[in-house]
């Protein structure tokens, strides 16, 4: 966690972070959002070259991390210098600066992330080996006729005997893709392949990613229909608000499968549940908290309405033009239409900076540096303050705790890869046609739950507590009858 998420693993959320401490937050927090690159250069062997290398890095705004020596002959070190840079073209300027340095060679620049994706992050790999003939007869011709035929007289047993009942599809037209915008479905495939490898190795779900290269709704809603029938759910990823609220909508009344959008139901999940143990932990009640969500695309929407089905009353959403309510007929649309009726009964209109004044907790799902500090010290205790914009929050969560926040944390925790393999999982498990506010609830309610002692949620690789999470989805499907 981010301020005070990582502090809570050394000491109680009570204990509040000194100067010093918040300092470290700050700097580990420009570290976080920065790209990471390493340089394999050869320095002449003579005294002061790392120092010469070290300095030209920082004179242009460069942080060094790791350094590796690589190689060492008679004449030279290869070393493998990982640097912090704000972008590529900031990269460039360090590696003309270092390149400058008289007995200095830069022979590669290396990127980890690239190399892990190279040829991708997926593949379809077979469950019995063919080693004989028999195994062969077995798992093909003749004898997989046997199966089909039972399936034909009891289409129940699909899901027993192929794929289906642990496998999923995930489909994207690339529309709104993290922080990145609408990049098109072929960029948005290795995030697809990251989400399926989540789901492989925290919760043993398959899955398929399916690119679709249109963003016509109906067209979208047509081919997924037509698809679906080989998987045990339809997962939907990176479509862009409006469309994935009619999209999302369509395809849980047209097929007999569970339709989960991550984007929407598993950020508004891992936000009620890290909502839960803030309030345990500040002492205050889910129920009486006064709460602004800055932001009303697919993840704001969709935790607004989670948070209500909570038992929060006192709620205000903002989106650019301020405060949503009834009555307003500026950048409106069905989305917001709805939101006012849940929401922000007293009818309250000014900015997000008003509205905040006053406020116990803030959930932000919009834009980087929406929030400075002095409108986190206008809000009231317990101030708690998750701000999640992708790729940057809306405040850094130590500048948030340095104003005064009890509470503060960003996308980076509270992250939606908390819930959704859990969620997958537990209605796969349970024969589930659709995802209930029940289930959600439920998942909410376990991902709290598996926190450790003095943290607000549990580790993203922590299996024990994604099983629990697919445990309590698979028990409120089945207390819904």
């Amino acid at each position: 966690m981010t301020s005070p998420d990582r502090n809570a693993e050394e000491r109680n959320l009570d204990e509040q972070p000194g100067a010093d401490e918040l300092e470290e937050k700050l700097v580990a927090e420009k570290y976080a959002h920065k790209l990471i690159r390493k340089l394999r250069i050869r320095l002449a062997d003579e005294p002061g070259m790392l120092a010469r290398v070290a300095s030209a890095v920082g004179e242009q705004g460069g942080l060094i991390g790791d350094i590796v020596i690589l190689a060492i002959d008679s004449h030279a070190v290869e070393r493998s210098i990982t640097v912090h840079v704000d972008n590529e073209s900031h990269l460039q300027t360090i590696i003309l600066r270092v390149r400058s340095i008289a007995g200095v060679t830069v022979e590669a620049v290396e990127d980890d992330v690239l190399k892990v994706h190279e040829n991708g992050k997926l593949r379809v790999e077979s469950n019995p080996r063919i080693e004989t003939l028999r195994d062969l007869q077995k798992v093909y011709t003749p004898g997989v006729a046997s199966v089909s035929q039972l399936i034909l007289k009891e289409p129940q047993r699909f899901r027993d005997y192929t794929w289906a009942g642990r496998t999923v599809a995930i489909v994207t037209d690339g529309s709104a893709v993290l922080g990145l915008g609408n990049i098109g479905p072929r960029a948005a495939l290795p995030v697809l392949e990251g989400k399926a490898l989540l789901l492989d190795q925290l919760a043993d779900v398959g899955c398929v990613p399916i690119l679709l290269d249109t963003q016509e709704t109906d067209e979208i809603v047509a081919t997924v229909g037509h698809v679906a029938e080989g998987f045990g759910a339809v997962l939907l990823e990176d479509i862009s608000a409006p469309r994935c609220f009619e999209i999302e909508s369509l395809l849980a009344q047209k097929l007999g499968v569970p339709i989960f959008h991550d984007d929407q139901h598993g950020t508004a999940v891992v936000t009620l549940a890290a909502l839960i143990n803030a309030c345990a932990a500040t002492g205050t009640e889910l129920e009486s908290l006064r709460l602004v969500i800055s932001g009303v695309g697919a993840a704001g929407a969709a935790t607004a309405k989670l948070l209500v089905a909570a038992g929060v009353s006192e709620m205000i959403c903002c989106d650019r033009a301020g405060a949503i309510h009834e009555g307003r007929t500026e950048h409106m649309n069905p989305v917001k239409h709805e939101l006012s009726r849940l929401t922000n009964r007293s009818r309250a209109s000014g900015s997000l900076a008003e509205m905040l004044s006053g406020a116990g907790a803030f959930v932000g799902v919009s834009s980087p540096g929406l929030v400075t500090g002095e409108m986190v010290a206008s809000m009231s205790e317990p101030r708690i303050v998750f701000a999640m914009a992708n790729p940057l929050p809306e405040i850094m969560p130590a500048e948030a705790v340095a104003a005064g926040a009890c509470v503060a944390m960003d996308g980076r925790t509270v992250n939606n890869a908390l819930a959704f393999p859990g969620i997958v999982r537990g209605a796969l498990d349970a024969g589930a046609t659709s995802i209930t506010d029940s289930m959600k609830l439920a998942a909410a309610r376990a991902i709290a739950e598996s926190a450790p002692d003095g943290m607000l949620l549990p580790s993203v690789l922590d299996r024990q507590a994604h099983a629990a999470v697919a445990g309590a989805v698979g028990q409120a499907w089945e207390d819904q009858g």
